[in-house]
């Protein structure tokens, strides 16, 4: 009991320490569009051709806006700051948004040999898992065998997850593996039945080690050389995330 006790109190620790990094950020944003205010770099309303009108009145009309579809950003190193916060395994990943997808893959006795890189999305447009396909392997061969590792911030949606599924069912030379940081909404019946696919068509699925952590630094950031600190309790969610795994797999 006294074990129990101590869990629910680590928890409740950590989302209040989640809850004060985001705080934390909001005002770092903030901040940084008042200093790009200041010093101009911000038109207003009235000096922006095409943003507004002036009535007859006076008043400023405000005409909507049309902003440019979102694309997949494909790169080669992540920013440090980004990775840390993103592919921090916290249990509360609130404010986490975005899917961060560092891969490998071993096109084996080939002229392009080992082929690296990262993708990063947004939930609200096109997922990193799907475009992987079409943006890293536009030219599939299917007289190749690729071997695949993917590390990711959280473990992919229902609907990538089933994706994925078929993909693997339909190319049988893929091999695939996931490292994934986080679970993504892993209580939901349809994600665990994703998960359960994907591992039934072949994919390896596991949460990432404090060592992955320190790997997917190493390989995939821009980061100047500096070891990664890993955060307090990075062994205990992993675990955690673990043993959820497990159990949805078993």
């Amino acid at each position: 009991m006294a074990d129990k006790g101590n869990s629910l109190t680590r928890r409740k620790e950590r989302k209040e320490e989640v809850s004060a990094e985001l705080t934390k950020d909001v005002e770092k944003m903030k901040d940084e569009g008042e200093r790009a205010a200041d010093n101009g770099e911000v038109p207003s309303a009235e000096a922006s051709d095409g943003a507004g009108a002036s009535s007859q009145d006076g008043d400023l009309q405000v005409e909507p806006m049309e902003l440019p579809p979102f694309e997949i950003i494909q790169g080669d190193r992540i920013d440090p700051f980004a990775f840390k916060f993103q592919f921090k395994n916290v249990e509360y990943s609130s404010g986490r948004n975005k899917t961060f997808l560092c891969y490998l893959v071993d096109l084996g006795n080939t002229a392009d040999g080992l082929l690296r890189g990262y993708l990063e999305d947004e939930h609200t447009g096109s997922h990193a898992e799907e475009a992987f396909f079409i943006q890293c392997i536009p030219n599939y061969d299917p007289s190749l065998r690729y071997t695949i590792t993917w590390y990711v911030s959280s473990s992919p949606c229902s609907a990538c997850a089933a994706k994925i599924a078929e993909v693997l069912k339909a190319r049988k030379n893929i091999k695939l593996s996931i490292f994934a940081a986080r679970l993504f909404e892993w209580e939901e019946t349809e994600i665990q039945a994703g998960l359960k696919a994907m591992h039934a068509a072949g994919c390896k699925l596991r949460v990432m080690k404090p060592l992955d952590f320190s790997y997917t630094w190493g390989t995939f950031v821009e980061n100047e050389e500096e070891p990664l600190n890993l955060w307090e309790d990075c062994k205990e969610n992993y675990e955690y995330y673990q043993e959820k795994l497990a159990d949805i797999l078993q």
